[in-house]
């Protein structure tokens, strides 16, 4: 038990490091030495790029024939002052996410605050427009965060979210260690049917780990942070950027071989495992250990778990990628496992399935489930105000070209 407590209290530390410094620190801390090739080549790589990028020299800064234009702004007239900041809610590499409400009609929003010279400096702006183009696909599904609107700034972009605040699956996880397998089917099914969703935009997710589920205030899941999705991935299309989180990489991905939507699969499998077990599968404190497992040792299953969890946990965690479970028809496989046979997936869809869990929050303000390493964090002033005209300085404006047509706001038509 010692040791699992060790164990969980490592994980915990090392899934608040982002994967770019993680990587970093491994490839030249010897304590994580691991001999295996393939290990060391992982822990070699430089920071997740785009594949495209890996043999290309620094790209100069965006000059306005490289904009990234995505229209007009729907939204001129929206600003910071038109919401009154309350809480930090969340952190990322680029900025936070932070309760508001709205002043004109007394909403309440998740709002999310990005640097445009932090995401700059790590030449991340494409994964920022792809998070805006993912949530503005989301027109209408039940287990997507959806977004009002957004606008930018000189020097930062918002994006006006729905404010969920039942906690992050996550977060729920560390409190309970783990959950009986009805409460862990429930949750299985609401995140599947969000990524065969996505999948049938052609959008692979790429970053399913509990950090980015949460809870709604019934306890419903809801899929948030879509930075690492990937556009324009056909049925049989591939892609091959090294990008995800370390406990949950597909072998395919450590492998930096070509991989498709079945890299979503693989995830669900790690989160299913993890919600029955307390830990992803795979999992060792030895991060080179880890990826040497993930690549090379046979998944155990220990005998806690019904027949259909483990032939389902089989074929998810299907290290070949073109023999795991949805490599043929995708959602629909996972869908008609005999694991997910308890579900009517049109009642799931309709919410018309009462959640195990219930969150019990009183209103917007009940921030029981938010980490109070989050809450406890003053409200920065800069993030309500717009920066003083002095302050646009030329790489100011040099962000600023970089997200021409970030702002949205939905057309009337959206809400007939």
């Amino acid at each position: 038990m010692k040791d699992k407590t060790t164990a969980l209290t490592s994980f915990m530390k090392q899934r608040k490091m982002g994967l770019n410094d993680f990587i970093q620190r491994l490839a030249t801390n010897s304590s994580y030495s691991c001999k295996h090739p393939e290990v060391q080549s992982i822990l070699n790589l430089s920071p997740p790029q785009d594949a495209e990028l890996m043999n290309s020299n620094p790209s100069p800064p965006p000059s306005p024939s490289q904009q990234i234009n995505l229209g007009p702004s729907s939204n001129p007239s929206a600003k910071p002052s038109d919401f009154h900041f309350l809480k930090v809610i969340g952190k990322g590499s680029f900025g936070k996410v932070l309760l508001a409400r709205h002043r004109t009609d007394d909403q309440f929003y998740a709002v999310k605050v990005l640097q445009k010279k932090a995401i700059l400096k790590k030449k991340e702006e494409k994964h920022i427009m792809s998070e805006r183009n993912v949530l503005l696909k989301n027109v209408k599904h039940p287990f997507l965060v959806g977004l009002h609107y957004s606008f930018q700034t000189a020097d930062k972009l918002y994006f006006i979210l729905d404010y969920i605040n039942g906690g992050e699956l996550f977060y729920h996880l560390q409190r309970e260690r783990c959950f009986l397998e009805p409460r862990a089917r429930f949750y299985a099914a609401e995140i599947a049917s969000a990524l065969g969703y996505l999948h049938s935009l052609n959008i692979v997710y790429r970053d399913l780990k509990p950090e980015n589920i949460l809870l709604d205030s019934q306890g419903h899941i809801i899929l948030t942070d879509f930075g690492l999705c990937k556009e324009n991935i056909e049925p049989n299309g591939t892609t091959s950027t090294f990008c995800g989180t370390p406990e949950y990489l597909a072998p395919e991905v450590l492998h930096k071989q070509p991989y498709d939507r079945t890299v979503d699969w693989w995830c669900l499998g790690a989160v299913l495992y993890e919600m029955l077990y307390g830990l992803p599968p795979f999992y060792s404190r030895n991060t080179a250990e880890m990826y040497d497992n993930i690549l090379n040792k046979p998944l155990q299953l220990k005998p806690n778990i019904s027949n259909a969890a483990r032939h389902l946990l089989e074929g998810l965690l299907q290290k070949d990628r073109t023999k795991r479970l949805g490599c043929t028809e995708d959602f629909i496989e996972i869908k008609n496992h005999i694991f997910f046979s308890p579900i009517n997936w049109d009642d799931l869809n309709a919410k018309k399935i009462t959640p195990p869990f219930n969150p019990n929050v009183t209103g917007p303000n009940d921030l029981r489930h938010f980490d109070p390493e989050f809450t406890d964090e003053p409200v920065p002033s800069s993030i309500g105000c717009s920066p003083d005209s002095a302050l646009v300085t030329a790489s100011i404006k040099e962000a600023a070209e970089a997200f021409v047509g970030f702002s949205y706001a939905p057309s009337m038509d959206s809400y007939l």
